[in-house]
């Protein structure tokens, strides 16, 4: 089987090329150049022992470096990367970053130890396999099905025709559980033929956070994970956990089987699993996973080869480090003394248990030290940013290659432990009611006079290579008029420099898709309203209804007042819905005797509702729904929901 370019290792020398430059992209400037060439004297770069581990048991590389999905529509390409074979960073890359977007570069299958395999540079994460008496186990299907499946040819063409016998999530993110369709069909797990196994709570901690808050969020994760910018050294190179996204939509097979107890052991297809509970740690449901056998320990997403978010830039819960610390703690304890292979479900291995040991150790240490210094420093009365620009590592953990910064920041990060412990506010009354962004932008632009002078003097900062000021000041400009195409210019110039420094593959994507919307706006937006149709079957009824509480418009809403109550035969369930005060609350379980409205339907039927192309009056025709009282009242409840834009304006005013 033949390698393509992306498919190889790095090799050493090469020429810097990759998609092509968009005509707006501008080179590094000589502060740039300059502190990027001073990241090489700062950290370990002759250590390159990570190279070696990155394809170690390599077997083969994913075909061509691409994945593809129904009629050859592409939905991965490793040829994107080439400009990554050179060792030496341009100047537009951190050479800290360049350095791990090589190493992410590691693809195919890989064999851990025997009967323990991986799938990695497929997606942003790695699908784990564990070979079992009759089948395989797989340990997360990625983000999409064509993923999956993909991955999973590709370890039958080395390893034979074996079937899964189980399907384990060990969390609740999309990179994780978005590809189940590709590992095993709804058939097959109906059946009990495939096993579902996950975390306690995962289905409502997925509803919770990807649901609700999905759309504002959606559109965040294009900045954290760059997928709107070019490949190029100049655009994104890398996203932290791995290269980027798939572009194939995510599917869901609801668990069927739930670990809950703090430890469990089960034995599935002759494998001997031991789950450890991680709750409310990378994510609200998590679990690390012990292959006693194969001496194997899995740590899930909660230790990578980098320091990870306590906060990502696309939003979520502010995470509990002090818990999450604890975790890997209790991994040591239960797990150390006789683990000799650690696996996560992004990067590569640890092999050896005096290596794993420090490494865990280092990853305990990382997560406490910015909780505890971050409220140390907020206890001596320094605000998020404040504390945000004092915070820094022990040169122990600095200079350890798997806890810098690629992905969550100690910046960031610290300013995360602040918000959990004490919220967003930063205890000066000046912060509790400021004017909003452009209103106040206005005000500052009457203030500073002649907008020419401004102009002058914030060029001569960018000169000096005072970049954080200048998008500072230039997002003022920009917010207080929009059309102020020298601000608009100049900001965007100023947030490229600061991507092209930047080590954190989130904070260069975000920076790089502002200078992008800066100067060249906003495309692709699409209307959508609704849960996608092939996901609204594995979230509970109760999300379901959340989001339509979400989607209210409320100032149509005033002054309404009346409760349905939903049946749905096919579940067994009923939902009481009440419309008061311009809120929509429900509840589950009986209905109202002062009901306005009786609907009897499915959930089947109602999915169908919710996710949209067909209204209420269709499932009234079809007979897939009756009503008993006022048959009004459903049309009208569907009429006042929202639809959303799927892409909004981020860095200029809504």
């Amino acid at each position: 089987m033949g390698r393509s370019p992306c498919a190889r290792r790095p090799s050493a020398r090469g020429s810097v090329g990759g998609q092509a430059m968009p005509s707006a992209a501008k080179p590094a400037t000589a502060a740039t150049t300059a502190a990027n060439q001073a990241v090489l004297a700062e950290l370990p770069f002759y250590d390159t022992a990570d190279f070696a581990e990155a394809w170690r048991g390599h077997v083969a590389p994913l075909p061509d470096g691409v994945v593809r999905g129904k009629a050859g529509r592409l939905v991965w390409d490793l040829g994107e990367y080439r400009f990554l074979e050179t060792e030496q960073a341009p100047p537009e890359v951190n050479p800290s970053l360049w350095r791990l977007a090589r190493l992410n570069m590691a693809n195919g299958l890989f064999e851990v130890c025997p009967g323990v395999y991986q799938i990695r540079g497929l997606d942003l994460a790695n699908m784990t396999i564990v070979e079992g008496e009759r089948g395989v186990i797989v340990i997360d299907a990625l983000t999409n099905a064509e993923a999956a499946a993909t991955g999973l040819a590709l370890y039958r063409a080395h390893r034979g025709e074996r079937p899964v016998s189980a399907l384990i999530y060990t969390h609740s993110h999309a990179d994780h559980f978005g590809g189940a369709f590709g590992v095993a069909s709804l058939d097959e797990v109906r059946a009990g033929r495939v096993p579902v196994i996950a975390p306690d709570g995962f289905m409502e901690e997925l509803g919770a956070e990807s649901v609700l808050a999905g759309i504002p969020m959606a559109r965040r994760a294009n900045f954290q994970f760059g997928g709107a910018l070019h490949r190029g050294v100049r655009g994104q190179v890398d996203a932290g956990l791995g290269k980027r996204m798939g572009l194939a939509v995510s599917t869901l097979l609801p668990p069927t089987d739930l670990i809950v107890e703090p430890v469990e052991s089960r034995t599935i297809d002759g494998v001997e699993l031991v789950f450890q509970m991680a709750p409310q740690t990378e994510a609200p449901a998590e679990m690390h996973i012990w292959l006693p056998k194969q001496r194997v320990l899995n740590m899930a997403e909660n230790t990578t080869r980098h320091l990870h978010n306590f906060i990502p830039l696309r939003g979520a819960q502010a995470r509990d480090t002090r818990v999450w610390s604890n975790a890997i703690t209790t991994s040591m304890a239960l797990f150390g003394d006789q683990a000799e292979i650690l696996v996560a479900q992004h990067h590569w291995p640890i092999w050896g248990r005096e290596k794993l040991l420090g490494y865990l150790g280092r990853q305990r240490d990382l997560y406490k030290h910015i909780h505890d210094q971050a409220l140390r420093l907020a206890a001596r009365g320094l605000r998020p940013a404040e504390i945000a620009e004092r915070l820094r590592l022990p040169d122990s953990l600095a200079q350890d290659w798997a806890c810098r910064g690629y992905y969550g920041t100690v910046s960031h990060n610290a300013k995360a432990v602040y918000q959990r412990y004490l919220s967003w506010y930063d205890g000066n009354p000046a912060n509790l009611d400021p004017l909003p962004p452009a209103e106040a932008a206005r005000k500052l632009v009457e203030y500073l006079g002649p907008l020419d002078a401004v102009m002058a003097r914030a060029r001569d900062d960018f000169a000096r290579g005072e970049y954080r000021w200048v998008v500072q000041l230039m997002n003022q400009l920009v917010f207080a008029d929009p059309d102020n195409a020298a601000a608009r210019e100049l900001c965007a110039d100023a947030h490229e420099q600061l991507g092209y420094q930047a080590e954190s593959a989130t904070w260069r994507n975000a920076y790089l898709l502002a200078a992008q919307e800066l100067r060249g706006g906003i495309s692709g937006s699409r209307a959508v309203g609704f849960l996608r149709p092939d996901m609204l079957p594995a979230l509970s009824t109760e999300v379901v209804f959340d989001w339509l509480g979400v989607r209210l418009k409320a100032e149509q809403a005033a002054g309404l007042h009346w409760r349905i109550d939903w049946h749905f035969t096919d579940r067994g369930e009923i939902v009481a819905q009440n419309l008061e005060n311009a809120t929509l609350t429900q509840r589950l379980g009986t209905g109202s005797a002062a009901a306005d409205a009786r609907v009897t339907t499915t959930r089947a039927a109602f999915d169908r509702l919710v996710a949209g192309g067909v209204g209420f009056d269709v499932l009234l025709a079809e007979g897939a729904a009756t009503v008993a009282g006022d048959a009004t009242l459903p049309a009208k409840l569907f009429a006042l929901l929202d639809v959303f834009e799927t892409i909004f304006p981020v860095v200029t005013p809504r």
